[in-house]
């Protein structure tokens, strides 16, 4: 992976490159130039099927994410975070009105300083978190549309602002879900920007989280969640499987990784499995720990697996593993799955994702795994 990456612009008329970012979530020049190859055509119309009017008006900066007094978090940043991926996929196959729009949106908000003035506490930071990731991620998409100033002015905002989730609470939420979000939040962007610390910190938390599974791959921080234990074991997979595509992006197989023989695919097999017989994750959802709005933990909630707000998708992240052979066991469960359950909701977006991730990673049909 390539490191301490100077930030070298092109002080020409029109907009400027910056040149030795790196790749962050995935390699946005390769992509984009598979997008406009013939044989990519459904997978562009994939990037472009959201219209550009679903993101607008754009959203007016928000100064602050808060503390909420109930189950979930502040979701004052949500219509920014959905304008910033429907622009991102679009920009990435070469919608020049998305990127014009995108480039407003990123340049407005850092302008007025938006979340700056989020106070530091694990809820609102989670929250803050969630926007953070496909912020960095359509950063990077229109990185070459950025002028030197403009590049400047947006890279030290989300450089401050990533740098300040990198906070301990003194509880669980250093240790699960909340804590893998903030790690793959500061391993993409230390990729962008070339910082080894920054980038070191997901491959330690995913190593960490190895160490912290079951035998049988479940996640124990996650799995007592009661009514909502495969809900979280779904977010933490799901960051989990992000980290190694920043790792896959850098170079590195992360996902090849194994602590006391516990890897990827265990931890996959282990929810690809409870997705299809849910009593496997009973026995540690009876201990009912901060359950979510249902408290049956043998009602199971899987709202998960279908669309939610904006039409993001909790499930997004699945796309870039059906992107790759399904060389395991678990892989090709999960390309099972998918077929069945996930793939008339295409295009699949979500924050925890990055943005469009069917724009991202869907390959040609005749590419797929299984095909």
């Amino acid at each position: 992976m390539r490191r301490a990456l100077a930030i070298a612009f092109v002080l020409a008329a029109g907009p400027a490159v910056a040149a030795d970012l790196g790749p962050g979530l995935f390699d946005v020049d390769q992509r984009r130039a598979e997008l406009q190859r013939p044989d990519y055509e459904a997978v562009r119309a994939a990037c472009l099927a959201v219209a550009v009017e679903d993101a607008l008006p754009l959203p007016e900066p928000v100064a602050a994410l808060s503390p909420t007094d109930d189950y979930g978090t502040d979701h004052a940043s949500q219509d920014f975070a959905w304008s910033v991926m429907v622009l991102g996929g679009r920009s990435l196959a070469g919608d020049a009105d998305a990127t014009a729009l995108l480039v407003e949106a990123l340049t407005g908000w850092a302008t007025a300083g938006a979340l700056e003035q989020t106070p530091t506490h694990y809820d609102p930071f989670f929250a803050l978190k969630r926007t953070l990731l496909p912020t960095i991620v359509s950063y990077r998409i229109a990185a070459d549309s950025l002028t030197p100033a403009q590049d400047a002015l947006v890279r030290g905002w989300l450089d401050g602002l990533v740098r300040r989730i990198d906070a301990t609470f003194d509880g669980d939420v250093d240790r699960n879900n909340h804590r893998y979000l903030a790690d793959l939040v500061l391993m993409t962007w230390g990729s962008v920007v070339g910082d080894d610390a920054l980038y070191a910190k997901g491959e330690a938390r995913y190593a960490t989280a190895l160490g912290q599974a079951r035998a049988d791959g479940s996640l124990p921080l996650e799995s007592r969640r009661g009514a909502r234990a495969l809900w979280y074991s779904n977010i933490a997979t799901g960051e989990l499987s992000t980290m190694a595509q920043v790792a896959r992006a850098a170079g590195r197989d992360l996902a090849a990784t194994e602590v006391d023989g516990r890897g990827h695919d265990l931890l996959l097999g282990f929810l690809v499995d409870a997705l299809e017989t849910p009593g496997l994750v009973l026995p540690y959802a009876v201990e009912n720990t901060i359950p979510g709005p249902g408290d049956d933990y043998r009602d199971q909630d899987f709202g998960f697996t279908e669309p939610r707000g904006h039409g993001r998708h909790y499930m997004a992240w699945t796309e870039a593993l059906l992107a790759q052979p399904a060389d395991t066991p678990a892989r090709a469960r999960l390309a099972g799955y998918f077929a069945a359950t996930l793939a008339a909701a295409r295009p699949l977006i979500d924050e925890y994702a990055g943005g469009n991730a069917t724009c991202f990673w869907m390959r040609p049909a005749a590419a797929l795994p299984g095909q």
